[in-house]
């Protein structure tokens, strides 16, 4: 590889870059093949990073290849719902090493890692201006203690930054300023590249950086320095002409993209954009796109550095060497876009910008798009997707303060200017601040049930709405800011008013909650909210006047103004030429400046925050939020070949599009739960119970929440929510008690699943609670890319029905006692195995796809999950 190794002088000093133009082959590839390939020949060694690992992605154009290919990330980028975790879990590693004697320094980032606290403020208060200072409190008083973790671990491991709460959302962030588009470091210059550990990563495509989404398992070690191995990925070109037509936003281009693409299928492939389109798509557009790729199935969606890219950079103030690196390097290397490339695809898609029309996306799924003008007649096919009645509507009279109504199915609960994906973008939140003047020069105001909030990525979108008076129009429709994080986006929209809870509850009121999010899966955003819709900054302030779902936006009037005359949408819509003009004249380059130049310093409460230092964190027996996780106990030095699994039971059979969020909630939890009842146990009042997401340091939480989503529909009881039929007894369980009782006999577990089995989150709790719970493989039609990762690196078995079978077309009932026969005999990638299911006399036999995708898989999953190997390796000092 040395002849494609070249030394130019950079600022003074010899340099050295990987010259992807000596690639004969270069020419044809995709601009992100062209990325893993230069990760590729500078990450070099001859044993673990190979000459085939070249010949498969050089070649890639003309022989694609379904070999498996490794990624080195130069960075890694957490949030604290995934991050806290991942520190617990490293730090468990580090207390293992040295109970073995050993020098505990070793375990330690090798890469640099940047934590962003994003997830953990609620809305708990809301509607005035001091909601976000009240929130801001809330939060230090819930998460004190996982905060110091990370404060600890800012001394403890090299390498490590964080990002105080209350600093924006880590996707934004990266967007804005963590990104660099080409890295100087170590006497090299290479392309940017990362993972995250949340599935949103590929925000950052939007401006020429290949990043993905992984689970913390294997950002962990991607951290510790193991590489990421994965299948050479089928790139889909997409193709995008035209421009968005007046009256539309980038938020319902992203939505109609993501029903296309999950329609066609880019399940674990790779996206890349191309097209004249692209001309007429700003950074923050493009960033939108590939925002939601986890939404429409992809690894990435990449759109290659332009000079579209340059002036973003410019403006969100990277320095002007950072600015010459970029365009210097991408321009010599074969990584600038000029339109005029040969790329071979796997396939490509096309899109015609001008088609695009008002869109939704509800009321459980990012691809279920409705067009604006046909929400209202698809009103009771809506209803019907959540076992409503439209011929039965439900209402009933509520007082809540000072205030009566009525409150009806469809009604709007939530409405919520939320989430990276929008508030990134500043046409859409110019736009929804124009829209809210013009509804209050006529004199609208929100319906009195619809709890309102106001949630920036970043402080900059605070300064520019200040500076143009809009923030002032947003709050007289009750739309203060609550906090800079994903709130209602990640399931922390807070309490209902009490009365508007009980009456949803008492009369089982089928509410709705409108926010310009990219998840609405069920039960996340609000565990009494069924009907959940995705839609722009602008339509939630719409939706949020009229008060329901139920109504054609189009042609129906949102109320009257102050003369009695009906208002309607079009009448308070801004015009682009107008969003364009304040754009220009408010959104500044020093707001970008200010803003990150203090990004890692936080606010008071963070600074006042104590810890104590060490090199082995001090573990606490009473903590009910951090846990040294047990996975790493004792583990044996010698490693010992996996077995069959035999007379094995069904802990759940499920259906089609069960998502992460189902396997493992991340929001607010009952007293009567698991999860409650345990940390009742301990002492703790149920308001301050905080929120799954929050406990994920704590394993004895974790696991209690593990398949406890209130929605989640197991086909072995008849009732929604955490439970399953515990088969000795036939009684109705917890999931989690059946599995204490199945482990206590020695029973191993198996799962059922349909298609798309682990979408959503790149959630590795998910996983992990799986594994503690006694599963030792799961067996599903198909799979979302990171959940089945994630499940090997746990040491879970993904196993997968053969085309055109499932356990309806099997008749299996999920009674049975399962055996699955191959494994003690070897294993190999994509392995048939023998499953073998008895129930009496009778028995069913058929065969399953062992979905270990690479070698590297096998000795993961050999050892018991991917950081197991890690750890066996240093203790063997290997």
């Amino acid at each position: 590889m040395e002849h494609l190794i070249n030394e130019i002088l950079y600022n003074g000093n010899l340099t050295k870059q990987v010259n992807l133009a000596g690639i004969k082959t270069i020419e044809a590839l995709p601009f992100s093949i062209r990325i893993l390939l230069e990760n590729v020949v500078r990450n070099y060694d001859g044993s673990i990073i190979t000459e085939a690992h070249f010949e498969t992605l050089a070649n890639w154009a003309s022989h694609p290849s379904n070999k498996e290919v490794p990624y080195k990330p130069v960075r890694v980028l957490m949030q604290d719902f995934t991050g806290v975790p991942a520190i617990v879990d490293i730090a468990a590693i580090r207390s293992e090493i040295i109970r073995r004697g050993k020098d505990g320094i070793q375990v330690n980032p090798t890469i640099p890692v940047d934590l962003v606290v994003d997830h953990s403020v609620q809305v708990d208060f809301f509607g005035d201006k001091d909601a976000y200072e009240k929130n801001v409190a809330k939060e230090y008083e819930r998460n004190r203690e996982r905060y110091e973790v990370l404060k600890w671990a800012q001394q403890a491991f090299d390498n490590f930054r964080v990002v105080p709460p209350g600093m924006g959302i880590c996707h934004q962030v990266n967007l804005e300023n963590l990104a660099q588009g080409v890295v100087a470091r170590d006497g090299w210059l290479y392309p940017d590249t990362l993972v995250g550990t949340d599935s949103h990563t590929p925000m950052v495509n939007g401006i020429g950086v290949v990043g993905w989404g992984v689970g913390g398992i294997e950002a962990e070690a991607a951290i510790l320095g193991q590489p990421i191995f994965f299948t050479a990925p089928d790139v889909i070109g997409l193709k995008l002409t035209g421009k968005l037509p007046i009256g539309t936003t980038s938020t319902d281009m992203v939505l109609t993209i993501t029903k296309l693409l999950r329609d066609y299928g880019v399940v674990g492939k790779f996206v890349e954009v191309y097209g004249d389109g692209l001309n007429n798509l700003t950074v923050p557009d493009r960033a939108t796109i590939a925002n939601m790729s986890p939404e429409f199935g992809s690894t990435v969606t990449y759109f290659p550095i332009d000079e579209q890219t340059i002036e973003y950079m410019r403006f969100t103030g990277r320095s002007e060497d950072i600015l010459k690196r970029v365009e210097a390097y991408s321009k010599n290397n074969k990584l600038w876009r000029t339109g005029n490339e040969t790329i071979t695809y796997t396939d490509t898609v096309h899109l015609d910008l001008n088609t695009i029309v008002p869109t939704v996306s509800g009321p459980k799924r990012p691809q279920d798009k409705i067009e604006v003008r046909n929400l209202k007649s698809k009103f009771p096919e809506v209803l019907s997707q959540v076992g409503a009645d439209y011929k039965k509507l439900k209402k009933v009279d509520v007082q809540a303060d000072d205030e009566n109504f009525v409150l009806k199915d469809g009604d709007v609960a939530i409405a919520a200017i939320t989430s990276c994906t929008n508030t990134s973008n500043p046409n859409v939140m110019i736009g929804a601040g124009l829209l809210a003047r013009k509804a209050r020069e006529l004199g609208l105001n929100t319906k009195p049930w619809v709890k309102t909030s106001l949630a920036p990525g970043s402080k900059v979108v605070t300064n520019y709405l200040t500076r143009s008076g809009l923030q002032d129009d947003l709050e007289a429709l009750n739309f203060y800011t609550v906090g800079y994080g994903c709130t209602s986006c990640i399931g922390n929209s807070g309490p209902l008013h009490p009365s508007i809870e009980e009456a949803i509850s008492n009369n089982d009121i089928n509410v709705a909650a409108v926010l310009s999010s990219n998840r609405n899966f069920e039960a996340r955003i609000h565990p009494s909210v069924k009907l959940n819709f995705l839609a722009s900054p602008l339509l939630v302030v719409a939706y949020a006047i009229a008060g329901t779902i139920n109504i054609d936006l189009t042609s129906e009037p949102l109320g009257k103004d102050n003369n009695g005359k009906a208002v309607y949408l079009k009448d308070i819509w801004p015009c682009n030429e107008e969003i364009q003009n304040i754009v220009t004249l408010t959104v500044k380059k020093t707001d970008f400046e200010n803003a990150y130049d203090v990004i890692f310093d936080g606010e008071e409460q963070w600074k006042q925050l104590k810890f104590v230092p060490s090199e082995d964190y001090q573990w606490k027996d009473n903590s009910t939020y951090i846990k040294e996780a047990p996975f790493f106990n004792n583990l044996p030095l010698k490693l010992t070949s996996p077995k069959n699994i035999s007379k094995a039971r069904v802990l759940l059979k499920l259906g089609d599009s069960i998502t992460t969020d189902h396997i493992s909630p991340a929001g607010a939890f009952f007293q009567s739960s698991s999860a409650g009842m345990y940390l009742k146990s301990k002492g703790v009042d149920v308001r301050e119970f905080n929120s799954y997401g929050s406990r994920r340091g704590n394993h004895e939480v974790m696991m209690r929440g593990t398949f406890a989503n209130v929605r989640i529909k197991n086909q072995l009881v008849n009732r929604e929510g955490g439970y399953t039929n515990y088969f000795p007894t036939n009684e109705t369980k917890t999931i989690f008690d059946a599995s204490m009782k199945y482990q206590e006999s020695g029973t191993d577990l198996v799962v059922l699943a349909g298609k798309e089995y682990g979408s959503g989150s790149s959630r590795d709790w998910a996983a992990k609670g799986t594994n503690l719970l006694g599963v030792k493989a799961v067996i599903a039609e198909s799979y979302e890319r990171i959940h089945r990762s994630n499940l090997v690196g746990m040491g879970v078995l993904p196993l997968q029905f053969q085309k055109g079978e499932s356990s309806e077309s099997l008749g299996l009932t999920g009674e049975e006692h399962f055996n699955i026969e191959g494994i003690t005999q070897g294993l190999s990638t994509g392995k048939l195995l023998n499953v073998i299911a008895k129930m009496g006399n009778n028995s069913i036999s058929f065969k399953v796809i062992a979905r270990l995708d690479s070698n590297i898989e096998i000795d993961y999953y050999k050892n018991g999950g991917i950081l197991h190997y890690y750890l066996r390796n240093k203790l063997n000092n290997r």
